[in-house]
């Protein structure tokens, strides 16, 4: 199976050393005391006693094996355990790129220098590995009995999730496993673990990784899922699982959300800056389909706006011809053919090229040729070209905002003057609230826009109904590249993106008061991936002053997510209206967050309203 980790660390050995993998055992001078057991080297903090320090001739036996990759090495673990439950039994002997000649059931005494190894690097903020390094062992017995593994269940893993140290490291802090989730996680570094019947809670992705969860009674959604509810509680019994079975054996299970490993998934308990604890299985359950069917909404009514938003991932003219027929499926047959879509995420003509390419007709084009193919409407377009590599994303794909709405249901406003760094204003329109540029782009200037895609608004109204109006704006606001991992070793874990997103809501905010200023009745629908949740300081400045209602909130809450993220169900997506639009129906279309084969990461969302 391939690896997401290259080489971890520098792999040192000696013209001796390497000659020891073979087998032979490299004479050291320990630092430590003799009689070292694999619970000493541990410790009760994150960081080993021994960190630095040689060790020689530690006993234990061999539990599972890493032979692929220039990750490769094998997990040692001590059949006779101390009576402490904040030290682990077990620990991961490195051996970098040479497959270690060594045989699970092996009983073995190694030397080797303690390590901590940080996956990702140091600076990611996550926790570290203890390891052992420029190995040397001898094999005293072979065929030998593993440990039991430790049964992962509610019982065994603590609803608190991680100490509060006010963001600072908890590294030094002795283990609390009977209190912490990441305390009992790290207790177990290194050793067999288990979990039985486990659901699935993160769909298997592209590097043969998913999410099970071992407290399948904690925050369930209502299709199978593990609910991200706040930041108090990230939900400790989630584990990532990969395998170490070759796939000539077993081939990775192809789960989604709802799906359950049955029987025993096993192995031992390692931690990587990509999902956290993982489960290395050396055995895996059976994977037994209890999938939810993707979702269908209903029609929208002769007199309902329908608006909604959809994150397409990067769509750009070279993906694959399926890709933009799935999409189109999505739009016609489970959305019921919107009247207003906000997209995101559409690249320019060129796609990930970075070739100066800022249009995007080619992109638009296609889909909307696949969405009439399906049997939707003739959907148009309209959109404003950004800056060429202004507007964050992957480089040279100058990702945008764009609406797609339907000709025979909606008339689209257009007022010239709309373009890349002309900012939109709320002008009089015979005493209502009108647009200087339709579309036109909300304070694109800004500071708070930098290297992100800047909101669209434009003015609809739906044909059938003399004199209405509505305002969408789409937008997709800055990620969370940057922000600590939910089990980084600092607690809690800095969010630093969101600073940008609250300063991106205030600017929406501003935007739709000043709409509202001009005509309190106004209608004004705010669309689009927020990346960001509906508790979140960016949406609690994005609905200030009463201006907005985030319709998620009224949802049932095992209903509100969008997006699955390691194996947490969260709302990043979001669609919010203005005071005067009361009468909404309001619906997230599960159709490919939960799944394996996915079209886009996100669900799209749909609003139904009587303007």
């Amino acid at each position: 199976m391939p690896s997401r980790r290259t080489l971890r660390r520098p792999a040192l050995y000696s013209a001796v050393a390497v000659a020891a993998l073979a087998g032979g055992l490299l004479s050291v001078q320990p630092a430590s005391a003799a009689g070292t057991r694999i619970h000493d080297i541990q410790g009760t903090t994150r960081i080993s006693p021994l960190a630095g320090k040689q060790v020689a001739d530690v006993p234990g036996t061999v539990t599972a094996i890493r032979s692929f990759g220039s990750s490769r090495g094998f997990w040692v673990q001590d059949p006779h355990p101390d009576d402490d439950p904040a030290t682990s039994e077990a620990v991961f002997v490195f051996t970098g790129t040479v497959t270690p000649q060594v045989a699970v059931g092996d009983a073995i005494g190694f030397s080797g220098t303690v390590s901590e190894y940080y996956p990702g690097g140091k600076d990611a903020g996550g926790q570290s590995v203890t390891e052992i390094t420029d190995a040397t062992w001898t094999v005293r017995a072979s065929n030998q009995p593993l440990p039991a593994p430790v049964r992962l269940d509610a019982s065994a893993i603590p609803a608190a999730y991680a100490p509060d140290a006010g963001g600072r490291s908890i590294e030094s802090r002795t283990l609390r496993p009977a209190k912490y989730a990441l305390d009992r996680l790290e207790s177990l570094e290194g050793m067999r673990v288990a979990v039985s019947d486990a659901p699935v809670v993160g769909p298997t992705n592209t590097h043969n990784e998913l999410w099970v969860t071992a407290t399948p009674n904690h925050h369930r959604t209502a299709r199978g899922g593990t609910l991200y509810g706040g930041y108090a509680d990230p939900n400790g019994g989630r584990v990532k699982v990969q395998s170490l079975v070759p796939f000539s054996q077993r081939p990775f299970p192809v789960a989604n959300v709802g799906d359950r490993l049955t029987g025993t998934t096993a192995g031992p308990l390692d931690y990587d800056n990509f999902g956290g604890y993982t489960l290395q299985a050396t055995e895996l359950g059976t994977l037994t389909a209890r999938t939810p069917a993707p979702e269908v909404t209903r029609k929208q009514t002769a007199h309902e706006l329908a608006v909604a938003t959809y994150n397409v991932e990067n769509l750009a003219p070279d993906n694959p011809q399926a890709k933009f027929d799935r999409l189109a499926k999505g739009l016609v047959h489970n959305l019921a053919a919107p009247d207003v879509v906000a997209l995101e995420e559409v690249q320019d003509d060129s796609g990930a090229k970075d070739d100066g390419t800022v249009t995007a007709g080619t992109t638009l084009t296609k889909l909307t040729d696949a969405i009439e193919a399906a049997g939707g409407p003739a959907y148009q377009w309209r959109s404003i070209d950004p800056e060429n590599d202004q507007d964050g994303g992957q480089p040279g794909g100058n990702i945008r905002v764009a609406f797609l709405f339907n000709p025979q249901r909606v008339a689209f406003t257009d007022v010239k003057g709309g373009d890349a760094t002309t900012p939109v204003k709320v002008v009089d329109d015979h005493g209502r609230a009108g647009l200087s540029a339709s579309p036109g782009r909300i304070a694109p200037t800004d500071a708070a826009w930098k290297t992100s895609r800047k909101p669209l608004v434009g003015a609809f109204a739906l044909r059938g109904k003399p004199g209405s109006r509505v305002f969408v704006i789409a937008n997709h606001f800055n990620s969370k590249g940057g922000d600590q991992g939910l089990d980084s070793r600092f607690q809690p874990p800095a969010r630093t993106s969101e600073v940008q997103r609250t300063a991106q809501a205030k600017l929406v905010n501003t935007f739709v008061k000043e709409l509202l200023a001009k005509d309190p009745k106004a209608d004004v629908v705010v669309a689009g991936d927020l990346n960001d949740y509906q508790f979140s300081p960016a949406l609690k400045t994005l609905t200030s002053g009463g201006v907005l209602t985030d319709q998620v909130t009224k949802l049932p809450p095992a209903e509100r997510y969008s997006y699955v993220y390691q194996g947490n169900s969260q709302v990043l997506d979001h669609l919010l209206t203005s005071r005067a639009l009361t009468r909404t129906d309001y619906d997230i279309v599960h159709i490919n967050a939960e799944y394996a084969d996915q079209t886009s990461d996100h669900d799209p969302q749909v609003l139904r309203i009587k303007p």
